[in-house]
């Protein structure tokens, strides 16, 4: 079977193994994750509540327009339910906007060290994607504004940025929105937006007034730990969302998935709850690589971005010891913020490795 040449070079993503999966091959009980940033929290009890209220449901399709769940994101948000397009995961809506708005031959542009389904997604639909250097770990919004041309229709911003963690300020990315052609599609990524302590920093979402062409995304899969039933949400023009709409299939959020949301968009308790848990682990593990003299990157998400010369070495030294960490590359990894214990547990294998040559 003949594969089109932009499939081909795509590497398909490889995910990590069940723990289950993972604690039978390896003969150990207790793996620790810390690789795909989820709350280590868990849910929302008020979402698992509803999961089971309305498990008896599952034989009906869901509502095709998630109305209830918009309803309540409009109210929350200060926006009308037509600037609201759900999606299954934050992920889907990536793709909608690729498959809306991307044609053979346009540019996309985006840092080389971010979230990898963007340069996925546009090489799908046939697209260039044109990658810019991060400067200091962060968004250069100078010199991807520099690089845009008459082919340029998308550009992806995640803010804070995975895997980096870093945070862009609110006034250069409005710089960034009054600077560049009213044409191009400009993607918020704010995923970990809930994570962020820096008190300068608020949301952009009254931008979405002003710029018809930009759009927010946010998810349930991170604070809210809902990452099992993919459920994430876009906030742009009512054009924007229509053309959406025109793309997505009819069901793309299930019924249980948009009931969940709803309760755990309402916990206020949880939602704390998670917020200090994110302080106390990041503080934690900080004095850790602080303590240990390794270069890190202060993160404004609920994961850190670390430096170590022996990378891939400890990522695998690790995974046999009972924790999961995300290798990114060369002398890069990250760790997934979790619980008191996991943190501890981290920490006590780092040294562990560290002391042991």
């Amino acid at each position: 079977m003949k594969m089109p040449a932009n499939i081909k070079k795509i590497a398909p993503y490889k995910p990590g193994k069940p723990i289950e999966e993972l604690e039978r091959e390896m003969g150990l009980k207790g793996i620790i994750k810390m690789a795909s940033n989820e709350n280590p929290l868990g849910p929302s009890p008020k979402a698992l509540d509803a999961i089971m209220k309305f498990k008896k449901n599952i034989f009906r399709y869901p509502d095709g327009n998630g109305y209830e769940l918009v309803q309540a994101l409009g109210k929350q948000l200060k926006v009308p339910p037509g600037r609201i397009a759900l999606g299954n995961g934050s992920n889907e809506l990536i793709e909608l906007l690729t498959r809306a708005f991307l044609l053979p031959g346009d540019e996309a542009v985006m840092a080389d060290f971010t979230f990898s389904l963007y340069r996925n997604m546009v090489e799908i639909a046939h697209a260039t994607v044109v990658a810019v250097p991060l400067k200091g770990f962060r968004h250069d919004l100078n010199a991807m504004a520099a690089k845009i041309t008459d082919q340029t229709r998308m550009v992806f911003i995640c803010n804070p940025n995975n895997p980096t963690g870093t945070l862009l300020p609110r006034h250069e990315i409005k710089e960034f929105l009054s600077a560049i052609p009213a044409d191009i599609i400009v993607v918020l990524d704010h995923a970990y937006e809930e994570f962020v302590t820096d008190s300068t920093y608020t949301s952009l979402i009254e931008e979405v007034d002003r710029h018809e062409n930009l759009i927010i995304l946010r998810t349930f899969s991170k604070l809210y730990g809902l990452a099992g039933l993919r459920i994430g949400y876009g906030i742009g023009s009512e054009g924007m969302i229509e053309t959406l709409n025109r793309v997505r299939q009819p069901f793309n959020t299930s019924l249980l998935s948009q009931k969940a949301a709803i309760a755990a968009l309402g916990d206020q308790t949880h939602i704390k709850a998670s917020r200090a848990s994110n302080i106390a682990g990041k503080a934690y593990l900080y004095q850790c690589f602080d303590e240990l003299k390794i270069t890190y990157v202060p993160t404004e998400a609920n994961f850190i971005f670390f430096e170590f010369d022996r990378a891939k070495e400890l990522f695998d030294w690790m995974l046999k010891e009972g924790i999961i960490i995300r290798h990114i590359g060369e002398n890069y990894l990250r760790v997934t913020i979790g619980k008191p214990r996991e943190n501890q547990a981290f920490k006590k294998k780092l040294k562990q490795f560290i002391h042991k040559k």
